[in-house]
């Protein structure tokens, strides 16, 4: 007896088909944004090399070494910014994952999935406009980066380079614009408000909405119990310390 073919659901056939076009129109889309991105940051080495970059953020006045920076900070930065920084090579490619698919999901550019890395990278050499060009140049500086250098190096750098609002670029100058007193002085919870201010300046810093710094702190705190940094406890005695609640 001949078995009788099983009838495709039209709905499942519709649904392969759309999945097939989209893989293609984002694989295609991806390697001319690769391309434009490679172009974009051969055209930034050209201009001033890395290294000669590098050089340029030591050299300022208020630059910190990693060694003055607290330790607090550190962890709280990486906790709320690349909490697995210290184990990639660069491009989080977990992180990338799920901020395509939030990106897909909003239809709009609503999260970028940087690195530390990425984000050094971005302050090094490129502009901050948001464009998929860019993103991939982020990744190609990167790579580069993470084979020059350290980690505590490219942190050194970051915390360095990074704007913190009110017209304050680095660790240094924020933390003596906000404080008055250099980085390694820094209590935990301004180290954790530094740690959070850099994901939106102008809403999380003290200067503009001190209701939202607070409330920065408290989300980068529940980040830092949430990745076992420190515990709940720790958490609420700094949150007490807190000024501006």
């Amino acid at each position: 007896m001949k078995r009788k073919r099983r009838k495709r659901h039209p709905v499942r056939k519709a649904v392969l088909g759309l999945l097939v076009i989209f893989f293609c129109t984002a694989l295609g889309a991806g390697t001319v944004w690769g391309m434009k991105g490679y172009g974009m940051y051969q055209e930034a080495l050209t201009e001033k090399p890395l290294d000669v970059r590098v050089e340029e953020v030591r050299n300022r006045e208020d630059f910190t070494p990693y060694s003055e920076l607290p330790q607090f900070y550190i962890k709280a930065a990486v906790s709320v910014e690349d909490h697995r920084f210290f184990d990639h090579w660069g491009v989080d490619l977990i992180a990338i994952g799920r901020a395509v698919w939030n990106d897909i999901k909003a239809m709009s550019f609503v999260e970028g999935g940087s690195t530390i890395t990425q984000q050094l990278a971005k302050n090094l050499l490129f502009t901050q406009d948001k464009k998929m060009e860019r993103k991939a140049a982020e990744v190609f500086a990167a790579l580069e980066i993470e084979s020059n250098y350290t980690k505590e190096e490219i942190f050194e750098l970051y915390a360095n380079t990074v704007y913190f609002g009110s017209g304050y670029y680095g660790i240094g100058e924020a933390a003596r614009g906000y404080f008055g007193k250099s980085p390694l002085e820094l209590t935990d919870y301004e180290s954790a408000m530094l740690a959070g201010i850099p994901n939106a300046p102008s809403a999380y810093s003290p200067d503009t909405n001190k209701e939202l710094a607070s409330r920065r702190v408290n989300h980068v705190l529940k980040s830092m119990v949430r990745h076992k940094l420190i515990t709940r406890e720790e958490a609420g005695e700094i949150e007490k310390s807190f000024p501006f609640q």
